[in-house]
């Protein structure tokens, strides 16, 4: 019998959202990730929140696409 993986959640601070486009910008590169359940960007709190299966995907590769799109993490 194989184990459900658990899910896990990871809060990235970003730099450089200045609208809902960068918003729209940033979750659309997470969820482009394999391994995704879940991805909250927040303008006003300058934030994502990644709910995500380790197996699969892991922070650095949340952090490398949010970069790729032109955006820093902090």
């Amino acid at each position: 019998m194989k184990l459900v993986n658990e899910m896990e959640t990871q809060t990235l601070n970003i730099k450089g959202m200045t609208c809902g486009g960068c918003v729209k910008s940033v979750t659309n590169v997470l969820q482009q990730l394999p391994g995704i359940s879940s991805v909250n960007v927040s303008l006003e709190q300058n934030n994502a929140v990644i709910k995500y299966d380790p197996a699969k995907v892991n922070p650095a590769q949340f952090k490398s696409a949010i970069e790729d799109a032109g955006y820093d993490v902090v």
